[in-house]
């Protein structure tokens, strides 16, 4: 698909990954680029950069693990702006295991709105625009999953769990509607300097660099753009799904020996 003269929605886009995939998309030429984040305030002030960037633009203040609002707010930018060509569902959560280091430890509710937040929200997103999409023959989905959906991430099962779970939606969709004229991305980087990789023991995630958001944001739209399915930005990454595939014992190992490096100090 081109994004220029596009109607793109970005969730989580107050911030981080979703913020530049917004100003990528505005330096490419959208028609429109919504901005939907709990952030509200914030919102405004990208939205507001994005039309200082020469697109159209609204903000957002929604919770995307509501499908009521998410639904009001696809409605909304349809009537303002257009038919969506692209939506980039890219908010998303993270928690630790907690204070015991299960992988079972974390709350219900952390739990709960992982589920909430990391997997429905993206089918409530496909749920409100498949029909039109599949009406007119076009359409893009972008999921931000992440490498903690191929590989898993230490310290966090519900994100790890919830990640794959999201991994798993976007192969259904492209499964089920390429033929339908509707593309699906999925984004799995590693390491990426956002607020998120503040919050958690970025040595995780960090063994092959952090990456810059405006980097991933470019890299990301140009795979968009040539409809790839797996977006990687760290190149690694398919290193280890093969290690992975190849020989799973060994691959758990491997991430066992990480993890007790992890614990202890590093």
């Amino acid at each position: 698909m081109k994004i220029k003269d596009s109607v793109v929605i970005v969730t989580g886009g107050a911030n981080g990954i979703g913020m530049e995939l917004a100003f990528a998309a505005a330096r490419r030429e959208a028609k429109a680029v919504a901005i939907v984040d709990l952030e509200v305030d914030k919102a405004k002030i990208i939205s507001d950069e994005v039309i200082a960037r020469g697109a159209q633009s609204k903000a957002y203040g929604v919770d995307v693990s509501n499908e009521g609002q998410m639904a009001a707010m696809i409605a909304d930018v349809e009537a303002s702006f257009g038919a969506v060509d692209l939506f980039c569902s890219n908010a998303g959560v993270g928690f630790t295991d907690g204070a015991e280091g299960y992988s079972s430890s974390c709350s219900n509710e952390n739990w709960q709105k992982s589920w909430d937040v990391n997997v429905m929200a993206h089918i409530y997103a496909a749920r409100a625009l498949l029909p039109q999409m599949i009406e007119r023959g076009s359409g893009h989905f972008l999921i931000t999953a992440s490498a903690a959906g191929l590989l898993s991430m230490i310290g966090d099962a519900p994100y790890s769990t919830t990640k794959h779970a999201a991994v798993g939606f976007a192969e259904s969709l492209a499964i089920t509607h390429k033929d339908d004229g509707i593309g699906v991305s999925v984004l799995c980087p590693q390491g990426v300097k956002t607020r998120m990789i503040e919050e958690i023991d970025s040595r995780a995630v960090a063994a092959d660099g952090l990456l810059e958001a405006k980097d991933v944001a470019e890299f990301t739209l140009s795979a968009v753009e040539a409809e790839t399915f797996m977006v990687l930005p760290h190149e690694s990454v398919k290193k280890y799904m093969m290690n992975k595939a190849s020989n799973y014992d060994k691959w758990l190992e491997d991430m066992r020996g990480f993890r007790h490096w992890l614990k202890n100090g590093g």
